[in-house]
């Protein structure tokens, strides 16, 4: 069982812990079907919802409990990574209504995303802009009586089974980021096409879309003109932290796993748990997921608390978070032998799992530079 003692940090109140024993006794309970990935994540959202767990994924009041957040993905990664990313994606796909929606398009989406009723889906990507988001071509053009969308995404997540979208698309306004605006769009609007759908090594309902002349009445912007870059951001630094708490999820499934297989496991007569170099991985295993735990609740704890943006919290969190749940497992796969890559295992699900973290939601290379500009920019030389 992974360890839990982490809960008795100051980071948490005794709701946090309450609440880390429901998302448990839920994600216990799971048995999922991965044969169709996207009949299992509509099963999971509604389940979810059902259960009262997608209750942190929005609010009414444009306030999030990123704690909440971040446990239940550590929790739900640690059982099963599809369970997790159907949690992540209600809380990622409407936190720009959360954040700066009018009370009608709050009314509109999120009581029916919180109870697992529609799914929601975040359109940011598309094929010629990943982490540059300024670069975005696709268009929403003002006709009057809304805008006209026309362009493409990609990768985006639950695309094809989203009843909702946040999408991004450029204004014009000014040039680069400061011409972005954000919409809400339903796949039903004439115009918008799922083209194709996108298979990667750890399954997960993806695809890429089209829009050709597709209409929006004007109240579908989220927020104003031209805020579109600041919304995707805002966003972002909510969940970003979250991506870390998933990382650390896996991570710590991991080293459940190997710690099962090198105290069971023997070679020459003794458990592989005697050897030291087998003692070595466990500790650089260990240490690694207690310091993702530390910097990734910090960031979360740091939001909760009252800083109105953890860029830099939440890219520390995240980067650490990601690289070293990849060496951990890793190294779990390593202790394991030939059964760590034998697919179908724990193991080798988890290496599949662990290795698009280190890229959605800001590469790792793209959170050095986060990173580094926000200690440039607080340095004071003298």
């Amino acid at each position: 069982m992974a360890d839990r003692s982490f809960l008795d940090w100051p980071f948490f109140s005794p709701d946090h812990r309450d609440w880390a024993a429901q998302v448990e006794e839920f994600a216990g309970s799971l048995d999922i079907d991965h044969g169709d990935t996207d009949a299992a994540c509509r099963n999971l959202v509604t389940s979810l919802g059902s259960a009262g767990l997608l209750a942190p994924t929005s609010s009414d009041d444009g306030s999030f409990d990123v704690r909440r957040l971040c446990l239940a993905r550590e929790i739900l990664a640690r059982h099963d990574g599809l369970a997790d990313f159907s949690f992540a994606m209600q809380g990622l796909g409407t936190g720009a209504i959360t954040l700066f929606g009018t009370d009608d398009q709050k009314s509109a989406w999120l009581p029916k995303t919180r109870a697992g009723q529609a799914i929601s889906a975040f359109a940011l990507t598309e094929p010629n802009s990943g982490s540059d988001v300024a670069a975005s071509q696709l268009t929403a053009t003002p006709d009057g009586q809304g805008f006209v969308l026309n362009g493409e995404k990609t990768w985006i997540s639950n695309g094809g089974i989203a009843d909702v979208y946040t999408l991004f698309a450029r204004t014009g306004e000014a040039p680069g980021a400061r011409g972005l605006s954000a919409f809400i769009v339903t796949p039903d609007i004439a115009g918008f096409e799922v083209v194709e759908r996108l298979d990667t090594i750890a399954p997960h309902p993806l695809a890429r879309l089209r829009f050709t002349d597709a209409r929006l009445p004007a109240s579908a912007m989220l927020g104003a003109p031209g805020q579109g870059f600041k919304i995707a951001m805002s966003v972002l630094d909510v969940f970003r932290s979250t991506v870390a708490a998933a990382a650390l999820g896996f991570a710590r499934r991991a080293l459940d796993e190997a710690l099962g297989r090198v105290t069971t496991r023997k070679i020459q007569g003794v458990p592989l748990a005697e050897l030291q170099m087998v003692q070595g991985h466990i500790a650089s295993m260990a240490l690694d997921i207690d310091a993702t735990a530390l910097l990734t609740y910090r960031a979360a704890w740091t939001r909760d608390t009252g800083a109105p943006r953890i860029t830099r919290e939440a890219a520390m969190a995240k980067l650490f978070a990601t690289d070293q749940a990849q060496q951990v497992i890793d190294s779990a796969v390593q202790l394991f032998g030939g059964d760590g890559v034998r697919s179908g295992t724990t193991v080798e699900s988890l290496y599949r799992e662990i290795r698009a973290l280190r890229i959605y939601e800001g590469a790792s290379d793209v959170q050095k530079v986060i990173i580094a500009r926000q200690v440039l920019s607080t340095f004071e030389g003298g």
